[in-house]
Order: structure tokens, then C-alpha cells, then sequence
């Protein structure tokens, strides 16, 4: 079977179409890896599931990555369709992501979700339910505002999410971390609630004003100093210019790593290639690496915790 005629994709095909017969302005958009659809005021990611299992179960796999995303976004909703797209359940993502938890998911990260013949998400433990009757069919939902809306951009919100990722994973590897954003948010938390250090520490080789403004900074304890060890400029609707001018001010420390992280190579290696003598200093790295990076490393910090070594 193409996959044109794949029973799943039909199931979204119509869901677009149904969609469209009440919100006729509907737009596709690129979440790193996730694709989804501008309705209303919602931002949605659609699942379907074409028939039951013999418990008259459905069930979707979902990665963290993909629901941390969703969940950092401006009002995010996850569309799982059961069957029919009149058997569908429009769940505000931050429901699903405060509960995830408590749903089963293997050491890749794949969350498996299951659904009973309610449309109620079925949770660790004996009947245990996420009771959800009041999202079925619930179409006029996407014209609500669920939970904290901050008028952001998909874009800056991205930027955000990266930057929490680098922050988290230069934590859980022991690093002081730093980040002048301090008021944007990732996962519910401000980034100066997830960074070590309040201020940047001033070094005597760099000029304060530019090593200040670097997205995320890790610096190495050595002793009573900090060095900086890490630097990372994420690049979503920017220029690469400002990130690599930014960073050029760490060129005396010969041992600190460069990044630049963006989706586009071709952009970052034609700005790169305009400074031949110092390109070497620094690397690129896609946006869908840092996410692949950064599920690792919390998996391994759980998988470390669970066996005490």
C-alpha cells in the first residue's frame, strides 16, 4: 500500500479537511522534527490510529522530544484520532506533558500512549485513568487559551527550548552554565532558574559586553576560576553573523569549543567561509542533534539514578 493510501494518513487528510470546513486559514509549520498545524488559536500536532487492538485500545507512540516541544510552544494541542476522525480526542499538550510520568515509555524516549474505547488515557497502575471527556471532539477547544500564553513567535520559542537543552545537558555534566535570557521560559521555568550562575564572570581576555550577550555559555571549575569551556549561539530566524561575531571574543581561550546551532548548514558555511583564519575555531550543529543529544543525556542521567552508579 503507497503511502499515499496509508490508513493513518488518510485519517489526517480528513482531519485537515474537517478542520478547514470550520477554520479556513490553516497553516503548516516545522517544529523541528514535528509538523504542525496552525488552527485557530492552537497550535496542533495530529496523531491517528487507524483501528483498535483486541482490548479495544488505541495507541500512539510519542517521543519526549516532540511533546517538550509542543508543550513549549503557545497554547499546543496534541490531536490523537481513534479510528474516525469523529472519535477524536484535542488535548491541550500540557495536560499530556504533566502526566507523562505516569505513562510508560522505553529507554529511547518513545512514550507509549494508550487510549481506551472512552478516549481516556490509561495510566500506570490498575485502572488508572487520565479522564478527558470533556476534549472529544472538541473543536471549539482550539479556540481557547490554555495555560501561560506569552505572544511568542514558534521561532522564539525554538530559541528558548535549544537553550534550556544546552543549559540542562552542560548541568547534568557538571559544567557552571549561563545564559543572559533570563526571563524567557523553557519547560515552565525561567532559564535563570535552570542556569548555576546568576552573572557571567568576567574574563580578562574577552570583552565583557559581547561574552555576556552568548546564548549559552559552560565554564570548567579549575580552582577558585572559571573557564569557559562551551559556547553555543542558536541561530533560528537570525543571521549567523552576530552568533559568530559574538563568540570571536573567546579566541584567546584556545580550548573553548565554538557552536553555532542552526537548521541551515549552507547559511552557516557561507558566513564561515568569509573568515578563513579563524573557521576552524568553530562547528556547526544541527538543531534535531542538540534534541538527539540532549534525550541521551537525560536518559542516561535516569538510567544512572535507577541503578545507583
Amino acid at each position: 500500500m503507497s503511502d499515499h493510501f496509508h490508513p493513518t494518513k488518510v485519517l489526517v487528510e480528513e482531519f485537515l479537511g474537517l478542520a478547514n470546513s470550520f477554520y479556513p486559514d490553516i497553516n503548516l509549520e516545522q517544529i523541528l522534527r514535528a509538523r504542525v498545524y496552525k488552527i485557530a488559536k492552537a497550535n496542533v500536532l495530529i496523531r491517528a490510529a487507524s483501528k483498535t487492538t483486541g482490548n479495544n485500545r488505541y495507541f500512539f507512540g510519542i517521543n519526549y522530544i516532540t511533546v517538550e516541544e509542543m508543550a513549549n510552544l503557545d497554547n499546543p494541542f496534541i490531536a490523537f484520532i481513534c479510528g474516525s476522525v469523529d472519535n477524536t480526542l484535542i488535548l491541550p499538550a500540557h495536560i499530556l506533558f504533566k502526566n507523562l510520568t505516569k505513562i510508560s515509555h522505553d529507554r529511547n524516549g518513545e512514550y507509549k500512549i494508550s487510549l481506551d474505547k472512552d478516549l481516556n488515557i490509561i495510566l500506570k497502575g490498575r485502572n488508572n485513568r487520565l479522564y478527558c471527556n470533556e476534549f472529544v471532539n472538541s473543536w471549539n477547544s482550539l479556540e481557547q487559551l490554555y495555560g501561560e500564553t506569552t505572544n511568542r513567535s514558534i521561532e522564539e520559542s525554538l530559541h528558548s527550548v535549544l537553550q534550556g537543552r544546552l543549559i540542562e545537558i552542560g548541568n547534568i555534566r557538571g559544567f557552571r552554565t549561563f545564559s543572559p535570557n533570563k526571563s524567557k521560559k523553557f519547560n515552565g521555568k525561567h532559564l535563570s532558574e535552570i542556569t548555576t550562575l546568576e552573572s557571567c564572570p568576567e574574563l580578562q581576555f574577552s570583552d565583557y559586553n559581547l561574552l555576556r550577550q552568548i546564548d549559552v555559555l559552560w565554564f570548567g571549575e579549575h580552582g577558585p576560576k572559571l573557564i569557559p569551556e562551551y559556547a553555543f549561539e542558536v541561530e533560528i530566524s537570525t543571521g549567523t553573523w552576530s552568533g559568530v561575531g559574538r563568540m570571536a571574543t573567546l579566541m584567546d581561550y584556545a580550548n573553548t569549543k565554538l557552536y553555532v546551532i542552526s537548521q541551515d548548514k549552507k547559511k552557516y558555511s557561507q558566513v564561515i567561509n568569509a573568515f578563513p583564519v579563524i573557521k576552524d575555531r568553530y562547528k556547526h550543529l544541527s538543531t534535531d542533534l542538540i534534541g538527539d543529544l540532549y534525550s541521551a543525556e537525560l536518559q542516561l542521567k535516569e538510567l544512572r539514578y535507577q541503578i545507583g552508579l
